[in-house]
């Protein structure tokens, strides 16, 4: 018993080694897969497959090397065709697949990327569903200025401002300013919402709000302005609620463009032995293929090609204008029909007598040819009196914004 007792703390020590020597083990609990939602599915139960349409692919053919039965891609190109044409895929054009998880990887969603913000999905899951759907988009309101020291465009280059900016300023203020004659400290502020896919991924220009152009020290200001929240019509006046837009455009061509000849009765050629032989129209010089546009509505009562004029279209506006458009590459519009101020009806080119890529366009009033940039051209309607005093109330704080905006 004594010897029994002496071991006791032996045993302690023992029993205390073999707890000590024993290695716990915690296990960490399975990690949480990251929700991975695109499209309106969670990518986490698909294997996905991101492509781009390639020469000679058709939506058959992608489908058919994942698995999908010739039923099935048939009823998709016929009974869905108003939903998603499938012989109008593009090369270039990304698409994805959402394919089953199985050995089989049977593609189980496709969906083709029409656009930025634009797709169309097909799901041959359970009911064949095909539809068209849009990125969630959001907005963001931003504000810039420029100072033009050689053209607008590069200008707003130079600004690292997108060509469609340019285009969107161009054209609220091509009523008003010529901008071939744009000056060296001539200058603009604007205020505008731009596009973004989650929050992050620039989609375009969404709408200019209100803007501001010094042309020649004259200062000119636009406010889009709603007037009817039920028709959501919008359009862009001046501080005295006057339509920026009248009823001709300034140019037949946006803003890329130089008057390379301008309405002179007296002109004198050397090349013709310095005769008089009066110019009757303004050329203005632009790239051969660039967009000629009616610069007001009417409707086309000459689309040939005959002798000097070389490929021209004539439009009747009312009983009082008529313009011309000369020497065309081709022409876009047929006699009798009607075209919208803006729309293109035709592309500059150098048919009949000319020494150079322009478009010659003729103005006449009253069935004579007069200088268009020295005609008292009418504005649009202004807006209505019923909708002036919210009008007057909205701008203060938009023309303030714009004015305190810094070059």
């Amino acid at each position: 018993m004594k010897h029994l007792i002496s071991l006791l703390p032996l045993l302690f020590v023992f029993l205390a080694c073999e707890e000590n020597d024993t290695e716990i083990v915690e296990l960490s609990p399975e990690p949480i897969p990251v929700l991975v939602e695109e499209f309106g599915y969670n990518l986490n139960d698909f294997n996905v497959v991101r492509d781009t349409i390639r020469s000679g692919d058709t939506f058959g053919d992608i489908l058919d090397a994942y698995g999908v039965s010739n039923q099935d891609i048939l009823e998709v190109a016929t009974k869905f065709r108003d939903s998603f044409d499938v012989r109008r895929i593009v090369v270039g054009k990304p698409y994805v697949l959402l394919n089953s998880k199985d050995s089989l990887q049977k593609t189980e969603v496709f969906i083709y990327k029409k656009s930025k913000v634009d797709y169309a999905v097909v799901d041959f899951r359970d009911t064949l569903q095909v539809y068209n759907a849009v990125l969630p988009i959001t907005t963001k309101e931003k504000e810039v200025s420029g100072v033009i020291n050689n053209s607008l465009a590069m200008t707003m280059q130079e600004n690292n401002l997108s060509p469609n900016l340019t285009e969107r300023m161009a054209s609220i203020f091509a009523w008003t300013v010529n901008f071939y004659g744009l000056q060296k400290g001539d200058n603009f502020k604007l205020i505008y919402t731009e596009k973004y896919i989650n929050d992050t991924i620039p989609a375009g220009v969404d709408e200019i709000k209100a803007a501001y152009f010094e042309h020649r020290g004259k200062p000119l200001y636009a406010f889009l302005y709603e007037k009817d929240s039920i028709t959501r019509e919008t359009d862009y006046y001046d501080e005295n609620a006057d339509n920026l837009r009248r009823a001709f455009l300034k140019s037949p061509i946006e803003f890329n463009y130089r008057i390379s000849s301008p309405y002179n009765l007296k002109r004198r050629i050397k090349y013709y032995g310095y005769k008089l032989r009066p110019h009757k129209g303004t050329d203005f010089a632009a790239a051969i293929g660039t967009p000629i546009v009616a610069t007001a509505d009417g409707v086309v009562t000459k689309s040939e090609r005959r002798g000097g004029n070389g490929n021209y279209v004539k439009l009747k506006h009312n009983s009082t204008y008529e313009t011309q458009y000369l020497h065309m590459k081709n022409r876009k519009v047929r006699v009798g029909q009607y075209v919208n101020q803006g729309d293109v009806i035709g592309w500059v080119g150098m048919t009949g007598n000319t020494g150079g890529p322009h478009v010659c366009y003729r103005f006449w009033k009253h069935g004579k040819q007069v200088d268009p940039f020295k005609e008292d051209l009418p504005f649009s309607t202004p807006l209505e009196e019923q909708y002036r005093d919210a009008y007057f109330d909205y701008i203060p704080s938009m023309k303030e914004r714009l004015d305190c905006i810094v070059y």
